[in-house]
């Protein structure tokens, strides 16, 4: 007798009843991605996150330590459905992977660009081209007219890799068999990078026939799995990558003519794939340098690209001095109470109100309710890390202080076993063991800048330029990020905000055939330092435990 699986949306009264036969796979997320729901499984379904947490409200599950009874919270890679029984779960709007990411797709060109393309043009025929950034949470393909140097059109899209992991350990981790290499390769080319393509070629009107060819950049770890290279080296001392040269491949070599919804696109588009220095710091730096066009900086300056992996790159005297910070996925809502990442309605930016009467002003993506929003998105932490504080509301240790902690509203305060909670609003709330996971992702980007630092006997004072880069830099609010020690010892004045500058120096590589040479080069001079190896490092790392 089939178990009847009912699934309601917290958003609206819509349902939808499955009935799940004997025999077939009953681990919850399984049976979900089976008839189309696919889940947040950003810790590669280890249980390790919230990502896929849901309501039971009617029935049974086995989960690990035995029989889970409605109501609960469950994880639903997890729970495993029982052989009868009549089964409802209510998925909230943040554990589903429909929801619309908010795509970093624009970037700042910083550099001289010389019109030589890097395939010769033909009018009207062979005259437009394509760049793609593989990133780990989101990829985004440009469409670029090569006669006049100008994006056409960009898409974007969370990288359905997703549900195999959330970061790149995770992936590496998944991608431990050939077959399940296989499937990651083809979610990225079939189920992301194909439907961006087409869609972009649509957004700027133009026909794939006319694709000269195309630029892909991406960390170490992206571009292993997008060419099906095992990536296990990647996870283990010494961080051994299978390639880290630049690589040229046909659009049939690397599969994506085979996949492409537009079946236009021909065999022989060549896919140029961009060099990386190390393991952990990729394509996308090294594409990030040239659009910043930090090499021809007088005074030094410095990159960084704060993510899951936030990667730092100084530039001194002509010399790069590079590391990557395990910083964690906490930026992007990983692993917190309320996180999410950055999609449609969540909240974007908070500050405490002013005042006699305690609260906040919420700012969401898309502007919609606060009271809606799925969750609150890396950003808005960095923002309620910096106004608690400098309100006293936090002490540097990131715990309440409790003194105001009891001046507080007694309905938007509370005792958890993560500690004290405050409602931020609806039931959408942070508790110290958020604000611990915040501040030890801040500390590894504040460790990894002051070691570079140190590196080249330099301070923050003696920085020029420090371009922000990625996504999660260009919405966060630069004041707040230097105030709470994230970029330490830095002036808003010395910031400089550069967008998505992977897909920019993709797009250059296309337009200026100088280019990928120039990135080639620096391969040979590029220091790279293992932080976990550097002296004092630790120490360093304690150091910025804390908020200034």
């Amino acid at each position: 007798m089939p178990i009847q699986l009912t699934i309601q949306s917290t958003h609206g009264s819509k349902t939808q009843t499955l009935a799940v036969t004997e025999g077939e796979k009953r681990v919850l997320t399984d049976v979900l991605a089976a008839n189309g729901i696919q889940l947040n499984t950003r810790c590669g379904k280890r249980g390790a996150c919230r990502g896929c947490m849901v309501e039971l409200v009617r029935g049974s599950v086995n989960g690990p330590l035995g029989l889970i009874e409605a109501p609960a919270e469950i994880r639903t890679c997890q729970a495993r459905l029982l052989p009868i029984g009549d089964v409802a779960v209510r998925i909230p709007a943040h554990a589903r992977l429909e929801a619309k990411p908010q795509v970093g797709d624009s970037f700042v060109i910083n550099t001289a660009v010389a019109l030589e393309p890097l395939w010769p043009v033909s009018d009207g025929k062979l005259d437009t081209a394509f760049a793609v950034d593989v990133g780990t949470t989101t990829v985004v393909v440009a469409i670029i007219d090569l006669a006049k140097g100008e994006v056409l059109a960009r898409a974007g899209d969370f990288n359905a890799q997703i549900r195999f992991g959330d970061n790149v350990i995770t992936r590496i981790v998944a991608a431990a068999t050939p077959l399940a290499r296989e499937q990651m390769r083809l979610a990225m080319l079939q189920e992301t990078i194909a439907p961006l393509l087409a869609k972009a070629c649509r957004d700027a009107g133009r026909d794939p026939t006319r694709l000269a060819g195309g630029i892909l950049a991406g960390n170490t770890t992206m571009l292993h799995l997008l060419t099906g290279e095992d990536p296990a080296g990647l996870g283990v001392v010494p961080f051994t990558p299978k390639f880290i040269e630049s690589r040229t491949m046909t659009a049939a070599e690397l599969g994506l003519a085979r996949v492409s919804t537009n079946a236009a696109l021909r065999n022989d588009v060549p896919m140029v794939l961009l060099p990386g220095f190390s393991a952990y710091v990729g394509a996308d730096l090294v594409a990030g340098i040239y659009a910043t066009g930090m090499m021809n900086d007088e005074k030094p300056s410095l990159l960084v690209d704060i993510g899951t992996n936030g990667e730092i790159v100084l530039q001194a005297d002509g010399k790069l001095y590079c590391c990557a910070t395990a910083a964690g996925p906490a930026f992007e809502g990983s692993g917190l109470l309320a996180g999410t990442r950055a999609q449609l309605g969540a909240i974007s930016h908070l500050k405490l109100a002013g005042g006699e009467q305690f609260g906040f002003e919420l700012e969401t993506i898309g502007g919609g309710d606060p009271l809606s929003a799925p969750g609150l998105c890396g950003t808005a932490y960095v923002d309620f890390l910096a106004t608690a504080r400098r309100a006293g509301l936090l002490l540097p240790s990131g715990r309440f202080n409790p003194k105001e902690w009891q001046r507080l509203p007694v309905d938007l305060r509370t005792k958890t076993p993560g500690g004290f909670t405050l409602k931020i609003a609806g039931n959408l709330c942070i508790n110290e063991a958020d604000i611990a996971s915040l501040i030890q992702a801040k500390a590894a980007i504040g460790a990894g800048i002051e070691i570079l630092l140190r590196a080249a006997h330099l301070r923050a004072a003696d920085i020029g330029t420090l371009y922000l880069a990625g996504g999660f830099g260009l919405y966060i609010d630069v004041e707040h990020a230097i105030d709470i020690g994230l970029l330490p010892g830095f002036m808003r004045e010395q910031v400089k905000v550069m967008g998505n500058t992977s897909l920019g120096g993709a797009t250059l590589a296309a337009l200026d055939r100088c280019a990928l040479p120039e990135m080639i080069a620096w391969r040979k001079s590029a220091q790279i330092f293992e932080l976990n190896a550097q002296p004092g490092f630790e120490d360093c790392y304690l150091d910025h435990l804390s908020l200034p």
